[in-house]
C-alpha cells in the first residue's frame, strides 16, 4: 500500500477586533494556502451560515473536487483507450441537507460534463468512462452517497 500525504494551510482572517465575541462578531473570512502552490484560495462561509458571497465556501470547494477528481480520471480513461478529447465542461450541481441540530450533510451530487471527442464512433465508449472515472475518483469513493452522471458528448 502506498500512502499520499497532503497539507494545506487555512489562515483566519475574520478578526473584525472582537473576536468570537458572539456568532455576529466576526466574519468567516480565510485564505487557503499551500506551500509551492501559486497564489491563495480566498475562501469564507455560505452566505447561509454569514459568510462573503463574494469568496469560495467548503461546499463549492468540495463540489469542485468531486467534479476535478472526476474530470482527471475520466481524462486518464479516455487517453488510455484511444478516446481523443477536445473540450471539457462540468456544471455540477449538489445538495447540502441541514439537520434539525445544525449538522449537515451532501446527500446529492450530479456531474453534467459536456465532452467534445474527435470520432462519433467512440460516444457511447466514452461515455461509459464515466462509471468507471467514478470508481477511480478517490474523493468519490470517500462520499457516503451516489454521484450521479448526466454525460452530454458530441463530436468535435
Amino acid at each position: 500500500m502506498k500512502n499520499h500525504h497532503y497539507k494545506i494551510k487555512i489562515e483566519w482572517t475574520g478578526n473584525e477586533g472582537k473576536g468570537t465575541l458572539n456568532y455576529k462578531s466576526f466574519n468567516r473570512n480565510h485564505k487557503i494556502i499551500a506551500d509551492g502552490k501559486y497564489g491563495e484560495i480566498n475562501g469564507s462561509s455560505d452566505p447561509s451560515f454569514l459568510g462573503d458571497k463574494t469568496r469560495y465556501n467548503p461546499e463549492d470547494l468540495f463540489l469542485s473536487s468531486l467534479s476535478s477528481c472526476h474530470m482527471l480520471w475520466y481524462l486518464h480513461l479516455c487517453s488510455v483507450n484511444k478516446i481523443i478529447v477536445t473540450e471539457y465542461l462540468d456544471n455540477a450541481t449538489g445538495i447540502m441537507e441541514e439537520i434539525d441540530n445544525g449538522n449537515s450533510k451532501f446527500t446529492e451530487v450530479t456531474l453534467n460534463p459536456k465532452v467534445k471527442i474527435t470520432d462519433g464512433s467512440m460516444i457511447e465508449k466514452a461515455n461509459e468512462l464515466h462509471e468507471e472515472a467514478n470508481k477511480m475518483c478517490f474523493i468519490a469513493n470517500s462520499c457516503n452517497f451516489k454521484i450521479r452522471h448526466n454525460p452530454n458528448t458530441t463530436v468535435e
